[in-house]
């Protein structure tokens, strides 16, 4: 009779153990798929202000690139502005203003000594700059930022004076944007500029620029299962160019009007995308240079870009917060094994044009420091912490 006693003391005592165990785990878990609790060393906050602030310690880059780093710097280069523009979102969102007002006065020289570092706006890839005086207006309301940002706004659809080739009046005449290539990358280019001038201006005609374009593009790259090719011409789905597209489809949507004409089509795209990025994710929660090769290398900068596009669509309620929550968790703590002691984001693959094979993506550098892949970093601790 004793001994019966003490194997039914034991039994509940271990009842109690798996119970208190199922119902911690239970915990953990729904706060992960909510993507609030970190370890101290995955701390948004921690993480962005090392980002911001390694941002604020080096000069101007070129185009990004630690390799670069003793060239004449002719313009303010596009990583550099997503860099910036995510700092300038970081710092709303933890009310940083120390950080804001360095990232102010970093730009203040381009209306004085440094104007010539003012990009022409003659390119996708120049116009984007536009994106940045618009967030200083809508953080400051200062019109100075508010003129200077509208004109890369209004010159990305507006023909310019000197010659052009045939295909960018093309394009114009039909009502896209004379800069429109057809590359994936422009996807963030495009949308991240036209968004903010709808931000600032509530003109419907910017975001409905943007959703048109972005519509032009889906209808010509995105492939059956979610992916885009680079280019027509490029038939490989480079990781970064992938990543391009996936968060300039959640910024479109985060500024879409719900009504909107073009809202569905785009959410589509953006959930056929997210749904195979999903399955493609490596076992330690990164993604690949080539996004559907194996045998590619891990890459730092589509892998946040990837990141960044969940979290928004987590915490906007598109993408199902258990299964998409788990994958954004574990691509973030990933992402911060990736950032050595001096906060420089490493296995960013370097700039890359057009390739015609396989072994083109393949075999470009994967540097440490580079822009390209320190500013979706940026973005994802922005992300994890704002109220989107």
């Amino acid at each position: 009779m004793a001994q019966d006693n003490i194997r039914r003391k034991i039994l509940i005592i271990m009842a109690l153990m798996i119970m208190a165990i199922t119902i911690k785990t239970s915990c953990a878990n729904q706060s992960n798929y909510k993507l609030t609790i970190f370890p101290a060393e995955a701390d948004p906050v921690v993480i962005g202000n090392r980002i911001a602030n390694r941002f604020l310690e080096q000069p101007h880059s070129q185009y990004g690139s630690p390799l670069r780093i003793n060239e004449p710097r002719t313009q303010i280069t596009y990583p550099d502005v997503c860099t910036w523009l995510g700092g300038f979102w970081f710092a709303k969102a933890t009310n940083n203003t120390d950080l804001k007002n360095r990232l102010e006065n970093r730009f203040q020289p381009l209306f004085t000594d440094e104007s010539y570092l003012q990009p022409k706006a003659n390119h996708v890839d120049n116009n984007v700059f536009g994106a940045l005086p618009l967030e200083l207006y809508l953080q400051t309301k200062n019109p100075k930022y508010l003129n200077m940002g509208m004109m890369y706004a209004n010159t990305q659809w507006s023909l310019p004076a000197e010659k052009i080739k045939p295909e960018q009046k093309v394009w114009a005449d039909q009502g896209y944007s004379w800069q429109t290539r057809i590359w994936l990358d422009d996807m963030f280019m495009i949308t991240a500029i036209q968004a903010q001038a709808y931000r600032v201006t509530k003109d419907e005609k910017y975001i409905n620029r943007a959703a048109r374009e972005m519509i032009l593009y889906l209808d010509s790259i995105q492939l059956d299962n979610g992916l885009f090719y680079h280019a027509p011409s490029a038939p490989f789905c480079w990781g970064r160019a992938n990543g391009w597209m996936a968060v300039g489809m959640a910024e479109l949507l985060r500024a879409l009007p719900e009504k909107n004409a073009y809202r569905s089509l785009i959410m589509t795209a953006y959930l056929k995308m997210m749904n195979t990025l999903r399955k493609d994710q490596d076992t330690n929660g990164m993604w690949r240079q080539l996004v559907d090769d194996k045998e590619s290398w891990e890459e730092s900068s589509c892998s946040a870009m990837f990141t960044y596009a969940m979290i928004v669509g987590v915490k906007k309620g598109w993408l199902d917060k258990k299964k998409f929550g788990l994958v954004a968790r574990k691509a973030w703590l990933a992402l911060i094994q990736n950032i050595d002691e001096n906060g420089d984001v490493k296995n960013v693959c370097e700039g890359t044009m057009l390739g015609d094979n396989r072994q083109h993506y393949i075999n470009r550098l994967a540097l440490t420091g580079d822009l390209h892949g320190q500013a979706p970093v940026l973005w994802c601790a922005y992300a994890l912490i704002a109220e989107l």
